[in-house]
């Protein structure tokens, strides 16, 4: 968990979550509106999104960030939506938009499940933030700009940012056509395991990972230290819950054991392995 990093005022910062990739289907996350009500990326769906992050609105640059997006959304039209999220309180957001009349962007707030910085690495872990980035997905759902500012107390690159969104809206997607990011399907409507030879093969392409009983898919994670490990125990808890998965966890020093088994099923099915490669993008 030492690979991404960004710097505050020249001081090194971790960023964790999940590793997201331009061209990959753009992952769910929910956050909160300045209303408390929960809002999800598909509630855009249809739409370019156009998805800036800031660390807090209560900061001069970030001010700005809002300021100056909200400025250039209004040029952009009803088939773009421009979002903006952080980890401050929905109440904060709401007086920063009463105050300075911000009309044209969406503000959201990650306090409550930090989905969005979990699901798009976007996470800085000493600050529990959300780092400065701007994203562009689709209208087909397909993450296709990720500019993630390098020092925390810069401003992104507008003018590099809007010239993308130009380039996407070229060519914008095909809702019709959006392919969906990996995750879990429900259990309820009942799901069958899968049969041992394409159980073994899915296994062999994923490294560290092996099978236990014909029914547990298993991987060892070792860290630095016991913070490093229980830092990972948190965010694997938290993605097992916006997928429905239930692991096993087992915190040992700075090593953490997972195993994964869908119990409805009875033994390892699809869900296992995605549940599988999602943690391993945590690293």
């Amino acid at each position: 968990m030492q690979g991404r990093r960004v710097l505050f005022k020249g001081s090194p910062l971790t960023l964790a979550g999940r590793t997201v990739r331009t061209g990959d289907a753009a992952p769910e996350f929910r956050a909160t509106t300045k209303e408390l009500k929960e809002m999800r990326l598909s509630d855009f769906r249809g739409k370019v999104k156009v998805i800036t992050s800031f660390p807090s609105i209560d900061t001069p640059v970030c001010d700005l960030q809002v300021k100056e997006f909200n400025a250039r959304a209004a040029e952009l039209g009803v088939g773009v939506a421009v979002v903006g999220i952080s980890k401050d309180l929905p109440f904060a957001q709401h007086r920063f938009c009463e105050t300075f009349e911000i009309a044209n962007v969406q503000l959201l707030s990650d306090y409550l499940h930090s989905s969005f910085g979990l699901n798009y690495g976007l996470l800085v872990k000493e600050l529990n933030l959300l780092a400065r980035a701007v994203l562009i997905v689709d209208a087909g759902g397909v993450l296709r700009y990720l500019q993630v500012v390098p020092e925390i107390a810069s401003p992104p690159d507008y003018d590099e940012a809007l010239a993308a969104l130009r380039e996407v809206l070229k060519s914008p997607g095909d809702p019709s056509k959006a392919a969906p990011a990996p995750r879990c399907v429900p259990c309820e409507g009942g799901v069958q395991p899968l049969p041992p030879g394409e159980a073994a093969s899915l296994a062999a392409g994923m490294p560290g990972w092996g099978i236990v009983e014909g029914t547990r898919l298993v991987r060892d994670y070792a860290f630095g230290d016991y913070r490093d490990a229980a830092y990972f125990v948190d965010l694997a808890a938290a993605l097992a819950e916006e997928q429905g998965h239930h692991p096993v966890l087992t915190l040992s020093w700075n090593k953490v054991a997972v195993s994964l088994t869908t119990h409805a099923a009875g033994g390892l099915t699809r869900n296992d392995f995605t549940m599988a490669a999602l943690l391993d993008q945590l690293l």
